[in-house]
Formats: C-alpha cells, sequence, structure tokens
C-alpha cells in the first residue's frame, strides 16, 4: 500500500468519525433542548399532520424562502436539488452490484453538478451584491461557498475534462467500506475532490450547515399552532404556578 493510499483511507475514516459523531451530538442538543413557549410561524397548522405536512413541503419545496424571496430559491433549489442527484450518482461508488434505480440516475447526476454549481454561484454573487447580505456575511459564509464550488468544479473535471480511473476509484471505496483496502488512483483531479471532500465532512458539525438536521427541530415549524388548548410554561414558570397554588 502507497503512502499516498494510506494517508486518504486514515483521512476519510478520522473524517466518517467525526461526522457521525458530530451530527449525532448535535441532534441530540437539538431533541433535548427545552422549547417551553408556543411560537410557531404563523398562519401555522393545528393539527400534528399539518405540521408534518408543513415540514414537508418546507424541506422537499423551500416553502417559506419562496415566498420571500424568488431569486434566492432559484439559485437555492438549484443547488440542493442538483446536490441531491450528484450524491445519489454517487452511491454507485458503495455496490456491487449497483441498484437499477442508482444506473437509471447516472446521466442525470452528471450534469445535474452544472445546476449545482450555478445555484452556488449564485448564493455566492448575492453575498456580494446584496448590500445587507454583505453586511452581515462572515468569512466562514464565503468559505464554505468556495469549499462546494470547489468540490463541484473538481468533480466535474474528473467527468468533463480528465477521467479517471472509474473501476479502481470503485475498488478503493468498497474498500472503505468492506475493510479491504485497495490503492487509490493518482490523479490530480481526484485527489483535489476527495480532499476537499474529507474536509467538508469534518467541518460540517461545527458549521451552518447544520441546518440540514436543524429545521426538523425548528420550533417555529415543528409545533402545532395550539396555545389555547395546551398551555407550555418553563419550568420555573410551572413550578412558581404550583407553589402558588
Amino acid at each position: 500500500m502507497s503512502a499516498l493510499t494510506a494517508f486518504y483511507i486514515g483521512l476519510y475514516y478520522v473524517a466518517a468519525i467525526i461526522l457521525i459523531g458530530g451530527l449525532a451530538y448535535r441532534v441530540y442538543e437539538y431533541a433535548t433542548t427545552p422549547a417551553p413557549l408556543n411560537i410557531p410561524t404563523t398562519p401555522a397548522p393545528t393539527t400534528l399532520m399539518g405540521v408534518r405536512f408543513r415540514m414537508f413541503r418546507e424541506v422537499v419545496f423551500f416553502e417559506s424562502l419562496f415566498k420571500s424571496n424568488k431569486w434566492i430559491w432559484i439559485f437555492g433549489y438549484l443547488f440542493h436539488v442538483g446536490l441531491a442527484l450528484v450524491l445519489l450518482r454517487h452511491i454507485r461508488y458503495f455496490q456491487d452490484p449497483v441498484w437499477f434505480w442508482v444506473e437509471f440516475l447516472q446521466p442525470f447526476g452528471k450534469y445535474a453538478s452544472l445546476a449545482m454549481v450555478a445555484g452556488l454561484a449564485g448564493l455566492w454573487a448575492r453575498r456580494f451584491l446584496v448590500d445587507r447580505v454583505r453586511y452581515i456575511s462572515t468569512p466562514s459564509d464565503h468559505l464554505i461557498l468556495a469549499l462546494l464550488i470547489a468540490i463541484g468544479l473538481s468533480g466535474m473535471a474528473m467527468t468533463f475534462v480528465a477521467h479517471t480511473d472509474i473501476i479502481a476509484l470503485k475498488a478503493f471505496a468498497l474498500g472503505l467500506v468492506t475493510f479491504d483496502w485497495q490503492p487509490l488512483p493518482a490523479d490530480a483531479p481526484l485527489l483535489v475532490h476527495l480532499f476537499l471532500v474529507a474536509l467538508l465532512m469534518i467541518i460540517f458539525p461545527i458549521s451552518k450547515l447544520l441546518h440540514v438536521p436543524g429545521v426538523f427541530f425548528s420550533p417555529t415549524r415543528n409545533q402545532v399552532d395550539n396555545p389555547r388548548e395546551r398551555r407550555r410554561l418553563a419550568p420555573w414558570a410551572a413550578a412558581l404556578e404550583k407553589n402558588n397554588g
């Protein structure tokens, strides 16, 4: 095994541990944080089924973003849909044989990378061109967008410019999962792409990208609008009411 292959094997195991452990910890924090006040963004559903349907529309169609800003919605939706197809296309590297629907998505995922990068470019341009957004943008906002664009461009380079050895790459990816380690092709675009993806996995649990699981724990979205039917009291208020009663 070459030193290069050993480095990337170790890098991806460390990145996977940080990603999974960090996300699990963050989800635990979100799930155990009290939400004593009833603060759904109105107009809000008055039933649990309505809340579930609202969350579905929010996660799948970005409903609130669509209502607030159509331009941002276009770029955001381009990026997220493109990213979803690209990720589904990458499942083939971890399967043998490959599921039929993953094979079906291959051409769509190939060109979805163009939509993904276009959406990211629009979102990044917004941080320069819109005064109020530029004012609140931090260096981390720009760095995350730059990282995502670099991942997209390096992946596109392997697809449209300098093709890598897909068979060897798949053997390497399967080896990571089965602990049967195989040599990694030493193509520059591939090495850059894999390094950037590992970096994204490492910083994910400490970045603003946590809105991915966080949206499901947002009290403005996941609460039923029933303040009259159900009282929500902070622990100190409940104790005070009990003592006075």
